[in-house]
């Protein structure tokens, strides 16, 4: 059966789901670390014997960038993202669930992108 995606935004129109303010929001399986490669000292911590992904001051993973000038979210290591982030379908349950209750959160991301344009815009 296929994923209703209706009311949804695109996942780069979004990133919703990369938002938290948990250290601990992002779990990296070994297979997941392995598969990060070169990138995974520098993605991932370790709190305890556990790695997750690591969170940028802004409560974001720290691979979600934003592009201002297309007005996407991306993420950084697409191709090397963890299974916890794989596994999330557009549409499913857990995406809409995470589409309601991060509705705010992406435009703290999109304030600052703005105010870092209108700093270089002004010098």
């Amino acid at each position: 059966m296929a994923i209703d995606t209706g009311g949804v935004a695109e996942c780069i129109d979004c990133g919703r789901c990369c938002f938290s303010r948990s250290e601990i929001y992002l779990r990296v399986a070994g297979f997941d670390y392995d598969r990060l490669g070169d990138k995974a000292e520098d993605v991932t911590q370790f709190i305890e014997n556990r790695a997750y992904m690591r969170m940028s001051s802004d409560g974001h993973c720290a691979q979600l960038t934003y592009n201002a000038e297309q007005k996407l979210f991306l993420c950084a290591i697409y191709e090397q993202r963890p299974d916890v982030c794989r596994v999330l379908e557009r549409g499913s349950g857990q995406c809409r669930g995470e589409y309601h209750e991060k509705a705010e959160r992406p435009l703290i991301m999109l304030r600052r992108a703005r105010e870092a344009e209108e700093a270089a815009a002004a010098r």
